[in-house]
């Protein structure tokens, strides 16, 4: 062991501090709870040196990361986000290089003490233990070699640990020659991403399932609840407001069965494959005994590739599941642009409904309350559809037998993931729960509407309709005020016709209501405007 107190600076100089220098992003487990984990490194000099093909290295002493991951540290100071912001990719690290032990030792090339000390520290690391070591950048060169390496690093200084040696001392236990036993970074780093974005997914899968019932229980509440429904910004015929939140509801859930189709096409992994799909290094058993241990310990459906070549350089699947998240996004953003125009106002907009007040929303206009929620959202929705287009571009970009860029797709796809889930939970118990509905002005805006005349035309005719509609409008009269006094139909055929459950389709027409003859209904109605006292705002003489 040797000490350079230079090596701080060295590693500010070189942009990748980050370990020591910022607050901890530790990351909550799949349960929810903080993972266990070290704690900060302590400040000091205290280094060892390790060798690999390019020369030797110091790195800290305590740390479980070792020379290859000090290298991608320097190398890739770009997004100053390691990969332990992903925990879920994390776990799925460990549980390859445990599936891999089990494999490795059950075809006879890896001896038994090894592969249980590796086996123990991938379980604590599936717990939440040593997330802060997995140092490397998300964004980086190599195709994922050095998340890869930061792992094998991490796990075989943790192994020999508990096999009673010091970190570093690779004679006892190696993290290329035992940890990395039968892979390369080509098919460990794919197959470990499709399973984080299996436990990710599942997560966001839950929480769209939640949002998709809140607003089906807010479609029940407002079952009753009739309103004006608009199409191009101009006012159409009647609904509910329970139909409309249905409607949110059932295009939610179709969003859910979309990404789910998607979990079967992330199971087909690749492991056994190697560098380029041919296998070199790997015995002709590993390949079905890593699968079969992985989806044991993952709890996932998993196959081999039929093409290990086909596999490892394509990212299609990839790609399908960044475009099911863009159209959810989009989907989810239109929803959110919905209850922002239903709530505008609350008195010069349309005002249907009441979103809950989340935060005060000027700094210069008292009592001014924004739809924080929904807009958050919104840009969410933003960012997810600017992912999907670096996704394409990088499944484009590779090159022959491999996919150089997947740590891009990787980050693009799982922080997309992630912000859908927190988005979709921010939304429901924050916005969705607490809305409610402006009863009072969505009555009279009815009311009043001419959207309600198209369901008058089978008994008054057409013309008779558009009179109505057109005296409706100037003179702002309730609409069935209008057709008893014009004498078109009678109080309780109106009522009938005009009823909340009729009017919205609830409630099917079952009986005919004779269509009344009337040879001048524009006059009948303007006769009828004269007797009522309605009053056309716009004419002084009128009344």
């Amino acid at each position: 062991m040797t000490t350079d107190s230079s090596r701080t600076d060295d590693r500010h100089d070189a942009g990748t501090d980050d370990l020591d220098g910022r607050p901890d992003q530790r990351p909550a487990d799949q349960t929810g709870e903080q993972p266990v984990s070290r704690g900060r490194r302590a400040a000091g000099p205290s280094t060892r040196t390790e060798t690999d093909s390019l020369g030797s290295r110091e790195v800290p002493a305590d740390a479980y990361w070792g020379i290859h991951t000090a290298r991608a540290l320097e190398n890739f100071p770009i997004s100053q986000r390691p990969i332990s912001v992903y925990p879920d990719l994390v776990i799925a690290l460990a549980l390859v290089k445990q599936a891999a032990a089990r494999a490795n030792v059950e075809i006879g090339v890896l001896e038994r003490h090894k592969a249980d000390a590796i086996e123990q520290a991938c379980v604590e690391i599936r717990g939440g233990a040593l997330h802060d070591e997995f140092a490397v950048g998300v964004i980086q060169g190599g195709a994922g070699t050095s998340t890869n390496m930061n792992s094998n690093e991490v796990i075989a200084n943790r192994a020999l640990e508990l096999m009673g040696h010091p970190k570093g001392d690779y004679a006892h236990l190696h993290p290329i020659d035992d940890v990395n036993r039968s892979q390369s970074t080509n098919d460990t780093y794919p197959t470990s991403v499709k399973i984080a974005m299996v436990l990710t997914l599942r997560r966001l899968l839950d929480e769209l399932d939640l949002l998709a019932t809140a607003f089906a229980t807010k479609g029940a509440e407002f079952h009753d609840v009739l309103k004006v429904g608009r199409t191009q910004l101009q006012d159409a015929v009647p609904m509910t407001l329970g139909q409309e939140f249905v409607g949110f509801a059932h295009t939610l859930g179709e969003d859910v069965q979309r990404l789910r189709d998607v979990i079967p096409l992330l199971g087909e992994i690749n492991l056994g494959a190697t560098a380029i799909g041919t296998g070199i290094t790997a015995d002709p058993q590993y390949a079905d005994a890593v699968r079969r241990h992985l989806s044991e310990l993952s709890g996932m459906e998993l196959v081999t590739a039929p093409d290990l070549i086909e596999a490892t350089s394509d990212t299609g699947v990839f790609m399908t599941l960044s475009g099911a998240l863009k159209r959810s996004a989009i989907k989810l953003s239109k929803i959110c642009n919905d209850l922002r125009l239903l709530s505008s106002g609350p008195q010069a907009g349309i005002g249907e409904i009441t979103l809950p007040p989340r935060q005060a929303g000027s700094s210069i206009m008292p009592g001014k309350v924004n739809p924080v929620i929904p807009e958050v959202v919104n840009q969410v929705a933003f960012s997810v559809a600017g992912a999907d287009v670096t996704v394409t571009m990088a499944a484009e970009a590779g090159q022959l037998q491999l996919n150089a860029f997947e740590p891009v797709i990787t980050h693009s796809v799982m922080q997309s993931l992630q912000w859908m889930t927190y988005a979709c939970r921010t939304l429901r118990v924050n916005c969705v729960d607490g809305i409610e509905a402006n009863r009072a002005r969505l009555t009279q805006q009815v009311e009043t509407n001419v959207g309600s005349v198209t369901a008058l035309t089978p008994y008054i005719g057409y013309s008779a309709a558009a009179a109505i509609a057109h005296t409706a409008l100037t003179t702002n009269a309730p609409i069935a005020r209008l057709v008893v006094a014009a004498g078109l139909m009678s109080e309780e055929q109106v009522q009938k016709v005009l009823s909340p459950a009729r009017l919205s389709g609830l409630e099917a027409v079952t009986s005919a209501i004779p269509v009344i003859d009337v040879d001048d209904p524009a006059a009948a109605v303007a006769r009828a405007a004269n007797a009522t006292g309605v009053r056309n705002p716009g004419d002084e003489t009128a009344g």
